[in-house]
């Protein structure tokens, strides 16, 4: 069968979404892993696979359906997550409006979440969780003519009722997985402004985080991983790795291509000394650049030295607050203490940090307590210091929460960027005074002498400097 991957154009609203992390518009371009994750599997099941990023292209719906119409594909697949689900939706009405008979599926949390808003007609099929062993299954079934509809894992309308099979088991090994399918992007220059080498690439090892935050939007594989196995469990998922010696066998194949730089995705990159040695290692042989996400608790000093040592180019923080009782309601399972020790360690083996403060996150929450973070964030120097504000994701505790409390403006959850909106408010501390602590903390950072001049000191070409003036225009003003 003929597969087309879709990344749609903007039909609905001003900005694209952000479709790996899934909860902010775009800012800067990143290659979509868990999608070419899909499309890899896709391929290598025999199907002709073809990947149209609209986005990147900067391709008009109307030019995008009238090439659709005269060389149309069986199947077209999106990746929706929360902040596209009505743009996504739109797109399969008007994909529809001119190939009626096409297959759609839509795979990730947004449509996992709202299925049943998603279900526009009978040839608009969504894949729950996980979904490459499902997506595979279908198009087999689609190929023979087998009846499809007893699919694990998927939901369909069907004669105006919304219908839904059992949950699909999770992967055992991940170690099966073909590696994604990086050459449908090939024509696509990424940049990682925080590596600032290319060509650069991102890369996962690991599936799933078991800690208890209860705001958390992890990644939006994840994310959608974790929607459909609370429903059925009411509990997180268990974590799914590849082993050392498939990821070292990646990295070098990577770096037989050519890769410079490699921005691992997994909603936490270090688990042990004994596993991120194996890694630091390849990545030290290679020479290659990367960065991660970890958190605080597993910064030894074993761990920071091999980091240094391997040409880590950044560690992304989660702290959100230096607040201990605002640490302590989250559940975020560590201490201001915690947080100073990890940044300390780093800086001693000179690997640059980036800190991730989120805004709002409990009602414990005070414009005092946030002008306190932040304040205290700036004083440790860091390279980057990221601010967001909390968002009520449905399928999370802090969702609940906000609900029954009444924090939800209208009390009704619409998708918005983290990055500058809020539908939040608690008694005390509003949503427009959330945004405005945001955007004057965001100016105030981005725009002092002390990070220009740091990051100026960085860029190795006129080039590299142009897009980080880009991206930073994106992120202050949108």
């Amino acid at each position: 069968m003929k597969v087309c991957f879709l990344v749609p154009p903007v039909i609905v609203g001003e900005h694209p979404a952000e479709r790996s992390s899934g909860c902010t518009n775009v800012v800067y371009a990143t290659p979509n892993i868990y999608e070419l994750q899909v499309a890899a599997c896709v391929e290598k099941s025999g199907n002709e696979v073809i990947y149209r990023d609209c986005i990147n292209h900067k391709e008009s719906i109307e030019t995008l359906l009238r090439r659709e119409k005269e060389t149309p594909s069986d199947v077209y697949m999106m990746w929706t997550v929360n902040l596209s689900v009505d743009n996504d939706i739109e797109m399969v009405r008007r994909l529809h409006g001119v190939l009626p008979q096409s297959w759609i599926v839509l795979l990730g949390p947004g449509a996992t979440y709202f299925s049943e808003k998603c279900h526009v007609d009978e040839c608009t099929i969504v894949v729950h969780g996980e979904p490459e062993t499902t997506v595979v299954e279908l198009l087999e079934k689609w190929e023979k003519g087998n009846d499809w509809k007893n699919t694990a894992g998927i939901s369909f309308l069907e004669c105006g009722e919304h219908k839904r099979t059992p949950m699909r088991a999770l992967m055992k090994s991940l170690d099966e997985l073909p590696m994604p399918a990086r050459h449908l992007v090939s024509d696509i220059e990424y940049r990682n402004p925080k590596l600032k080498l290319t060509p650069y690439v991102t890369m996962v090892t690991s599936r799933n985080c078991p800690f208890r935050c209860i705001y958390c939007v992890p990644s939006s594989l994840t994310f959608a991983r974790e929607i459909e196995y609370k429903e059925h469990f009411n509990r997180k998922p268990p974590i799914s790795f590849r082993s050392v010696e498939k990821v070292a066998e990646e990295i070098r194949i990577l770096h037989k291509d050519g890769v410079r730089a490699i921005g691992f995705m997994d909603d936490n990159f270090i688990w042990n000394e004994e596993r991120t040695k194996g890694i630091c290692e390849v990545l030290r042989e290679t020479g290659i650049v990367w960065g991660c996400q970890a958190r605080v608790d597993a910064i030894t000093e074993n761990i920071a030295k091999m980091l240094g040592e391997s040409g880590c180019g950044y560690v992304d923080l989660g702290v959100e607050s230096f607040n201990d009782e605002i640490l302590e309601y989250v559940h975020k399972g560590i201490t201001s203490k915690q947080i100073y020790e990890a940044i300390a360690l780093l800086q001693k083996y000179k690997v640059p940090v980036k800190l991730n403060i989120l805004i709002g996150t409990s009602p414990l929450e005070t414009k005092q307590t946030i002008k306190e973070t932040i304040r205290k964030a700036k004083r440790l120097k860091v390279d980057q210091l990221m601010i967001n504000i909390v968002s009520p994701f449905p399928g999370t505790e802090f969702y609940k929460m906000a609900l029954e409390n009444g924090w939800i403006e209208n009390n009704e959850y619409v998708p918005t960027d983290v990055q500058r909106n809020s539908i939040l408010n608690y008694p005390h501390l509003t949503a427009r005074e959330m945004e405005q602590l945001l955007f004057r903390s965001n100016l105030s950072y981005f725009l002092s002498p002390g990070f220009v001049w740091k990051q100026m000191r960085r860029f190795r070409s006129w080039k590299d400097f142009t897009h980080a003036l880009r991206t930073l225009k994106v992120k202050l003003f949108g």
